[in-house]
């Protein structure tokens, strides 16, 4: 096993899905204090190979100056799309829509992670990735910790942060040296948000990675393993569970990839079938991204 070495975090190779199911519910059994719910959230890689390098730094060079005149002239041109009054929304929705942004598609849901783990390259090992939100979010800045606090809410809204950092200068000076990671839910933009149980992170510096924060933090996150023999088992669940293109996606584009990799009399290895969540435009990518 090399996937998950370089942070460190604790990684299971599993070799069922009853294996992969029983893991999975005890990371997120609730210890009872206080809450009723895992704190967990998920993201699914359809190759092991695949990073968790945001699309803005996928831009490469020094993508870190763009990234005010992309959000600038992308709320300038969608204005009839206005999602909201604050950055956090129009962030949200252009990442929602393939903007390269800083942020990181997550989602409450394994079997939707899983979905975008197992539905291509089945001749590859994919991965599922999961993060505890309340032990991150106890490592925030005072103004952010104490406005969680004060909501008692696990994750921030767009409105909560716009509270404390009404731009994006203004969260990342919050961090100063020490770049944070923070998780939010974005607005119900369109169903795909509500069926995927969409939740997004952003770190406080553009130039920081995920990769780096688990470096640092590797105790918050654990991974599962999925070996490519596996993938079929649990891709066959996933579709008698109903977790499909044509549910994660709704309209057409969902129901035409649902088609494809279900009738498929072949293998769909091109990662063009839900094997990100990102923009449809997005889809031949292979950035690993979830979204859709």
């Amino acid at each position: 096993m090399t996937w998950g070495n370089a942070t460190g975090m604790k990684v299971v190779t599993v070799s069922s899905w009853r294996e992969l199911d029983d893991s999975v519910g005890e990371a997120g059994r609730c210890d009872g204090a206080g809450r009723a719910h895992s704190t967990l959230v998920f993201r699914g890689l359809a190759r092991s190979a695949y990073t968790h390098m945001s699309g803005l730094a996928r831009l490469r060079g020094d993508y870190a100056a763009v990234e005010s005149h992309l959000i600038r002239n992308f709320r300038k041109y969608a204005h009839r799309q206005a999602p909201g009054p604050t950055v956090w929304d129009w962030l949200a929705l252009g990442q929602h829509h393939g903007l390269p942004t800083r942020l990181l598609d997550w989602t409450f849901s394994p079997l939707v992670a899983l979905h975008f783990a197992t539905a291509s390259w089945p001749q590859d090992d994919g991965v599922l990735l999961s993060i505890d939100c309340a032990a991150v979010h106890q490592l925030l800045p005072q103004p952010l910790s104490e406005l969680l606090a004060a909501e008692g809410a696990l994750l921030f809204t767009t409105e909560m942060l716009a509270k404390v950092a009404a731009d994006l200068p203004c969260f990342d000076e919050l961090g100063g040296d020490r770049p944070f990671l923070t998780f939010f839910e974005p607005p119900s933009l369109d169903e795909r948000v509500v069926n995927q149980s969409s939740v997004l992170s952003v770190l406080s510096d553009p130039r920081f990675q995920l990769e780096q924060w688990l470096e640092e933090h590797s105790g918050a996150a654990r991974a599962w393993l999925i070996p490519s023999e596996v993938k079929a088992e649990i891709r066959q669940r996933l579709d008698q569970a109903n977790i499909t293109e044509r549910v994660l996606l709704p309209g057409l584009d969902g129901l035409a990839d649902w088609l494809r990799r279900y009738y498929s009399p072949g293998s769909i290895e091109d990662g063009s079938a839900g094997a990100s969540m990102a923009a449809q435009e997005e889809r031949h990518r292979q950035d690993g991204r979830m979204a859709g």
